[in-house]
């Protein structure tokens, strides 16, 4: 099963692409957290595992992590770009 790691990191507005945001702006919210991730990958319609004590690579405070199971078929900035419109959903 193959299994795709997404982070706050990816989502946040405060951050630049160069610190780790891979969604364009419009898209991006403040502070996301790993359970607002989680809810919009359920929505999206895979399985997500919360993993509260990693940290993103580019950062040095543990955010956590969201491990999206079951994502074979999905390219991951398709499955980021997804996640990103429904957390803004979500947000609303």
């Amino acid at each position: 099963m193959v299994e795709n790691v997404v982070y706050p990191a990816y989502f946040d507005a405060e951050l630049s692409r160069s610190e780790g945001r891979r969604v364009p702006t419009d898209l991006a919210v403040e502070a996301p957290t790993v359970d607002e991730i989680a809810k919009a990958v359920q929505q999206v319609g895979y399985d997500a595992a919360v993993e509260r004590d990693a940290t993103y690579p580019r950062e040095f405070e543990p955010r956590g992590s969201v491990a999206v199971k079951g994502t074979e078929d999905t390219a991951k900035n398709d499955l980021v770009q997804a996640i990103a419109a429904y957390l803004g959903v979500l947000r609303e």
